[in-house]
Parts: structure tokens; C-alpha cells; sequence
């Protein structure tokens, strides 16, 4: 499954744009790990690599609605995991600094938000006809390779919907979730669980295959 990816984010600059990717965190479970080393072989080797986190480890981040009456053990397991899950969503999802007046200034008075900015003009063709990328100095992405609960329970929490609506949500196994922070605290979901970049035959999810279950 992890093929596919590491080959999208390999010809990433040269399909979508270059990307000022700052960091990659990763849980400290195995699989995660292992993830990440693969995926960090396509990016480039100047990309900071975090110790692992273990608050990123899976785990139960609060109780689910709707649901029946939790049992003593889902009591147990919930109560272990929340407060580190929530300590990494503190952690990790924070408002950027607002620009100062002279980058204000630069830009004209816009705010920008923390994504990718393509440039499409005439002015930066090339030679060759192809259009010259550049990242945004003020855009940052970090990638966090973490697990299913802890992704759904921080788009909860980033988009500030009930934290207990987690469980209803689906991210597939080797997926792509994609969220922008902007200097002003608002959030957007770009993308949720996203396999654009697997097969039918490559879709899982828990013990499940392809989307039919």
C-alpha cells in the first residue's frame, strides 16, 4: 500500500508544486515508524525528522454518541488514552503567528493561509515554456504519520465539532488527511481519508477490504 504514496510524493514538486514542508512527526508504535521512514526516502533529506511521540501512540481518545451504555473496559481504555491524545492535539494543531505589518504590507494587507501557492503568470515561464514553482514562504506543512482514532479524534477537535462524533468517521489504511490552520484560527478539511492514490484492491480499512462492507 505504501508504494503507491511513496511514488505520488516523490514526483510531488514536479506535479503539484513545491511543498515547505517543515517537519515529520511519527507516533512511537512500529508500524508507524515504518511508515514514516518510508515515506521520508521521497522527501527531501534536509526535512526535519522529530523524535518519536508516544501521546501519538493509538488508543481510545474519548467516548463515542451515539453508543450504548461503555462497558468497565471501554471506561479503562478511554480514560488511559484521552489525556495523551489531547495533550498531542494541544501540541501540534496551534494558530501560526500573525504576519507582521511589513509582511502585511508585502501582501497587500491579505492574510495567507497556510497552503500551497501555485504560480501560473507568463512572468514565471521559463525558457522551456513550463512554469517555474516556487513555495510560499509563508506556508508551512508538517506531515504526522500517527493512527486512525487519534487522526479522526484531531479533525474533531480542529474543526470544533463534538469530539465524541470521532467513531462515525472512516480513514482508510494508508490514507491522506489534510488540514489547513490559518493565521486567523479558522480551519479548513481538505481532505479526509483520502486513497486517490490506491487501487480498489489496495483499500483497506481495520479488518475490511474495498469500500463493500
Amino acid at each position: 500500500q505504501l508504494s503507491p504514496l511513496a511514488k505520488m510524493l516523490e514526483g510531488f514538486d514536479e506535479k503539484f508544486g513545491p511543498c515547505n514542508i517543515k517537519t515529520i512527526r511519527v507516533s512511537n508504535m512500529a508500524r508507524a515508524k515504518e511508515t514514516a521512514d518510508i515515506i521520508a526516502q521521497s522527501l527531501p533529506e534536509t526535512i526535519h525528522r522529530a523524535e518519536p511521540d508516544a501521546n501519538l501512540n493509538e488508543g481510545r481518545p474519548c467516548h463515542h454518541i451515539p453508543g450504548g451504555k461503555a462497558s468497565s473496559r471501554a471506561v479503562k481504555k478511554t480514560d488511559e488514552g484521552h489525556g495523551r491524545i489531547e495533550t498531542a492535539f494541544t501540541t501540534y494543531f496551534y494558530r501560526a503567528e500573525p504576519p507582521t505589518m511589513e509582511q502585511s504590507d508585502e501582501n497587500n494587507g491579505e492574510v495567507q493561509n497556510k497552503q500551497t501557492v501555485f504560480a501560473t503568470s507568463n512572468e514565471n515561464k521559463g525558457d522551456d515554456g513550463k512554469v517555474d514553482l516556487k513555495p510560499h514562504p509563508q506556508h508551512e506543512f508538517e506531515i504526522i504519520v500517527c493512527h486512525a482514532n487519534v487522526i479522526r479524534y484531531f479533525l474533531c477537535r480542529a474543526l470544533q465539532i463534538p469530539p465524541e462524533a470521532w467513531l462515525r468517521l472512516c480513514t482508510f489504511n494508508c490514507s491522506l488527511t489534510y488540514l489547513t490552520v490559518r493565521p486567523t484560527g479558522t480551519v479548513s478539511c481538505r481532505m479526509l481519508g483520502d486513497i486517490g492514490h490506491l487501487g480498489y484492491e489496495h483499500s483497506t480499512f481495520s479488518m475490511h477490504h474495498g469500500f463493500n462492507w
